[in-house]
């Protein structure tokens, strides 16, 4: 397996899972385009897009860093012809960025619904269609969108349904373009964690020091990733993966070493 020479465009990819899959393809040469917003460090959001792309060529890749709003279709359009321009053309799609808020329906700000759709849910299907139409001269493209199995079980709605839907949209953009673009060869698949993941959403929106202790780190989805995007695009497609199912599948048995803290017992994703 390998990804040298091929081109990532991964949004949100200036820290967490984003940077874990960017910084996994570096390893074997590739081109990591980072679309993200971050140019600047903030307290409680370490990484920018510059730290990222000083880590993926330390680490074997080339990176494009990019400041990018994915709400905004223009910005991301001049990423995608930059990335093209710079590249030569996108192989892999990573639809990262996410937005996240917890509350039920009587605590949810519009203001805040708005962003959790317009990032998710609208970010997925536009960076996914724009980046489509260089996909379909690639080799072995793949799209691949970090977001749940799609059940309609209440009890991943009832809690917090504005941002259930806002991923669930997500996990729709990947079954439909799966069926969409099958003819054409276009892998579409979600990838989502078994546990917890140590991310910044995980640190100070969720739960803090002993969430992340209970957690595992971001470098599991990477390498589940890693496996999926080397997969034949032609007939992997219109998957729901489990970053520790696709691992399993390739041998691994002992995830200890993925454990932030091996002695804690850790907790599930709250969609598994």
């Amino acid at each position: 397996m390998s990804l040298s020479g091929k081109t990532l465009f991964i949004t949100g990819a200036s820290r967490g899972i984003g940077k874990a899959i960017a910084l996994r393809a570096a390893k074997d040469g590739a081109n990591i385009v980072i679309a993200a917003k971050t140019t600047e460090p903030k307290p409680n959001l370490p990484g920018t897009i510059f730290t990222a792309a000083e880590e993926i060529e330390a680490a074997g890749g080339k990176a494009l860093p990019i400041k990018v709003d994915i709400r905004d279709e223009a910005l991301v359009q001049a990423a995608v012809d930059q990335a093209v321009e710079t590249f030569g053309g996108i192989d892999i799609c990573i639809n990262n960025a996410s937005a996240i808020n917890l509350g039920g329906t009587l605590n949810v700000s519009m203001k805040r619904y708005d962003l959790m759709h317009a990032i998710n849910s609208r970010g997925t299907f536009m960076t996914s269609k724009l980046c489509l139409p260089h996909l379909l001269n690639a080799e072995n493209p793949h799209i691949l969108t970090l977001s749940p199995p799609l059940n309609m079980r209440p009890e991943w709605f009832g809690p917090h349904v504005a941002y259930t839907m806002a991923k669930f949209g997500m996990s729709m953009c990947a079954l439909g373009m799966a069926e969409e673009f099958k003819d054409e060869g276009v892998a579409v698949n979600a990838l989502w964690p078994q546990t917890t993941i140590a991310t910044a959403a995980v640190q100070n929106l969720l739960g803090g020091d002993d969430l992340a202790k209970r957690s595992r780190t971001p470098r599991i989805v990477a390498d589940a990733a890693y496996v999926i995007l080397n997969r034949d695009s032609r007939t992997c497609s219109g998957n729901f993966f489990i970053d520790e199912d696709v691992l399993r599948e390739e041998g691994v048995s002992n995830f200890e070493n993925y454990a932030v803290d091996p002695s804690q017992e850790l907790c599930p994703d709250l969609f598994v």
